[in-house]
C-alpha cells in the first residue's frame, strides 16, 4: 500500500499570483482565502492572486498568504479524495501541516502565523542578524564551525550538503569564511531580514507564546512529523515545539529520512513552487516527488496515486 505525505514549503516559497488557478476552480479552496482574511486582517486574495510579488516581500504578511495558499491547495486536493498518511512543514510550513491534519482550522493558523510574522519581524528589528547556505559540506563539519564561533548556530538542515546557519552578522560573514577554507564549494547569504531559527529571535517566542496558550490543539488526523524533534509529536507536544522551532533548527532531513523509513514513497509538495521536491530528491533520489501549486500539479497527483 502506498504511502503519502503531504509537505507543505516554508518562508521563500512565494510568488505572484499563487493559489489563484486553483481556487477559482473549487469554492473549497476559495474559502480558506475568505476564512484566513477575516482571521488574518488581510485582504489575502489580492495579495495572493493579484498583487505584485513586492507585496510579499514583508515576513508579516508572506507567512500568513504562504500558509493560506497551501491550505486552500490541500482543500483542492481532499476534494479530489486524496488524503495523506503524514503531513510534514518547513519552519512556517508547520503551520500548514497542522491545518491540513485538523489539529488547527486553517483560520487558526493563519491567525496564528499572522501573528508569528510580526513577532518575528520585530524580534530581527531588535536583534539584527543574517543567514547563510552552506553548500557541498558535511553538516558535521558546519556544527563543528559554529561551535568554535560565537554567535552563529545551524538553523536549517535542508538536504545532504545544504545547511543553513543563521546568527550575528559578523559571526555569520565568520562561519561563511571558515567554511570556505574547509572546503564549502559556496557560502551564500540569504535575502532575509533576520537571524531567524537562532536564540538571536527568542524576543519572537515570547511574544507567540501567550498566542499559542490560548489555541486548541486536536488530535491529527493524519500523522505529524516535527522538523523540530524530527519524530512524530502527538497534539500534547506540538504547542512547545511550535515556540522551540523559533529559536531552534529546522531538522528536514532527518524528518524526511524518518518518513521515508516509515515506508513513505510518494511525497506531495502542497504549496508554491518545488523547493521541498528538489530537496527530497537530493535526500533519497528513489522517492516519488509531485508538487501541486495549479490544476497541472492536482491531475499529476491523481495520476501517481490513482
Amino acid at each position: 500500500m502506498t504511502k503519502i505525505a503531504f509537505m507543505f514549503p516554508g518562508r521563500g516559497s512565494y510568488e505572484a499570483g499563487m493559489g489563484r488557478e486553483i481556487a477559482e476552480a473549487g469554492p473549497e479552496a476559495m474559502a480558506v482565502y475568505d476564512r484566513g482574511a477575516a482571521a488574518a486582517g488581510l485582504d489575502l486574495k489580492e495579495l495572493c492572486f493579484h498583487g505584485p510579488v513586492e507585496n510579499l516581500l514583508d515576513t508579516e504578511i508572506q507567512q500568513p498568504a504562504l500558509v493560506a495558499t497551501s491550505l486552500a491547495i490541500n482543500e483542492a486536493i481532499r476534494a479530489r479524495g486524496i488524503a495523506p498518511d503524514y503531513v510534514v512543514g518547513h519552519s512556517v510550513g508547520e503551520f500548514a501541516a497542522l491545518g491540513a491534519a485538523e489539529v488547527l482550522t486553517a483560520e487558526t493558523a493563519i491567525g496564528l502565523v499572522r501573528e508569528r510574522g510580526s513577532a518575528m519581524a520585530e524580534a530581527a528589528r531588535q536583534s539584527p542578524g543574517s543567514m547563510a547556505a552552506i553548500l557541498v559540506l558535511a553538516d558535521e563539519v558546519v556544527e563543528s564551525i559554529c561551535k568554535k564561533i560565537h554567535n552563529v548556530w545551524p538553523a536549517n538542515y535542508n538536504c545532504p550538503g545544504q545547511l543553513v546557519v543563521s546568527g550575528a552578522d559578523e559571526a555569520v560573514d565568520e562561519c561563511c569564511s571558515e567554511a570556505e577554507r574547509e572546503g564549502a564549494r559556496r557560502a551564500i547569504k540569504l535575502r532575509v531580514s533576520g537571524a531567524f531559527h537562532s536564540p538571536l529571535v527568542e524576543r519572537a517566542a515570547d511574544h507567540l507564546r501567550p498566542a499559542l496558550e490560548r489555541v486548541h490543539f486536536g488530535d491529527p488526523r493524519a500523522a505529524f512529523m516535527s522538523t523540530v524533534s524530527a519524530k512524530v509529536e502527538d497534539a500534547q507536544r506540538i504547542r512547545g515545539l511550535l515556540i522551540e522551532q523559533l529559536t531552534g533548527p529546522v531538522r528536514f532531513t532527518q524528518a524526511a529520512r524518518e518518513l521515508i523509513d516509515k515506508g513513505v514513497t510518494v511525497f506531495v509538495e502542497v504549496g508554491p513552487g518545488n523547493v521541498l521536491s528538489g530537496l527530497l530528491k537530493r535526500i533519497d533520489r528513489n522517492v516519488r516527488t509531485v508538487s501541486v501549486s495549479d490544476l497541472k500539479g492536482l491531475a499529476e497527483l491523481e495520476e501517481a496515486v490513482g
